[in-house]
């Protein structure tokens, strides 16, 4: 404790991604888990509660103080962003109303975007593709941190630093790393969220936009639901690169702590994933995975075998787009 962290590179890997092959070994042994493959009928309204709930949030809040507009963001507001965020990660991969309403998907997340206060829902799709398509890819999955944040966040006050900066660090890397044309879709989500950003101003005042954009970033910090961007793929034991977490949690979190099942399966919704792991369990039971986020936390900050430099990286080639 209290030490600089010994890695002093990226665990580099000669191998393809484990999900391919476990995937079609499942699939060949259970192929009732196709059935699992479709949207989940429950998500729009779960998702459309919530952005009103927030919205409602906007109006009470108006008038409070300064210090209660950050205790509410953090403790109550951040918390149900940072879940839509997650819902958001679910209807990337079309589970709001299948594979053949894809514009569907694509305009709910930018209406599940709106209390996160800045647009975030069509760039996260772009990059999220990649991210299970090059998992570890060397300049293509930004999930991966920089060689800068892997050396210079390497004590555990700097570590702390950046689990705060964390949400700072997911927005900006992909610019850095792999740089994209901007799309039509972004510059709607862009357009939708300043108009609702302006009209929430407009009848209530600076506050309620201070709200939802410091819960935002509060708990896409340093908070509990945010230890699973360190949990599902952070090396905590040479070899597995990806990790489930099975805790309560997943109640808020649309179950993203099934990371296993969901890189083997990303079609199937996050209330589905525990039948996944319920009809194949010889294949999960006996891997390692996570018990508290909150322990993910603190080891990352204080164990000087983890830092950002503790994730599986390969080359990958680059497929023909279609």
């Amino acid at each position: 404790m209290g030490n600089r962290v010994t890695r002093e590179d990226f665990e580099w890997v000669y191998t393809e991604q484990p999900h391919t092959q476990r995937r079609k070994e499942i699939l060949a042994k259970y192929p009732e888990i196709k059935t699992l493959m479709r949207p989940d009928p429950h998500l729009k309204w779960i998702v459309s509660g919530m952005v009103f709930v927030q919205f409602l949030a906007c109006y009470l809040v108006k008038g409070l103080s300064w210090k209660w507009i950050f205790f509410w963001a953090y403790a109550f507001g951040g918390c149900i962003n940072h879940s839509l965020t997650l819902a958001i990660h679910d209807i990337s991969h079309n589970v709001a109303f299948g594979n053949k309403q894809t514009k569907w998907n694509r305009w709910f997340a930018v209406f599940a975007n709106l209390p996160v206060g800045i647009p975030y829902s069509a760039s996260f799709k772009k990059y999220h593709i990649d991210h299970h398509r090059y998992l570890g890819g060397d300049s293509l999955d930004v999930d991966i941190p920089t060689d800068f944040e892997g050396w210079f966040f390497c004590t555990p006050i700097r570590k702390l630093l950046w689990l705060f900066l964390q949400p700072f660090f997911y927005s900006l890397r992909p610019l850095y790393v792999n740089p994209k044309a901007i799309t039509r879709m972004e510059i709607f989500n862009a357009l939708a969220q300043f108009s609702v950003d302006l009209i929430i101003y407009y009848l209530w005042g600076l506050k309620p936009i201070i709200y939802l954009i410091a819960g935002t970033i509060l708990c896409m910090g340093l908070h509990p639901i945010s230890g699973h961007f360190i949990a599902e793929h952070y090396m905590f034991l040479k070899g597995y690169e990806t990790y489930s977490y099975y805790g309560p949690l997943n109640c808020l979190t649309f179950n993203v702590g099934y990371h296993m099942e969901h890189h083997d399966f990303p079609s199937i919704p996050g209330c589905r994933l525990p039948m996944v792991k319920k009809i194949a369990a010889e294949y999960y039971d006996n891997l390692p995975h996570h018990k508290s986020w909150i322990r993910v936390l603190w080891d990352f900050v204080f164990d000087d075998t983890i830092g950002p430099y503790s994730r599986v990286k390969r080359l990958c080639k680059v497929a023909k787009e279609s």
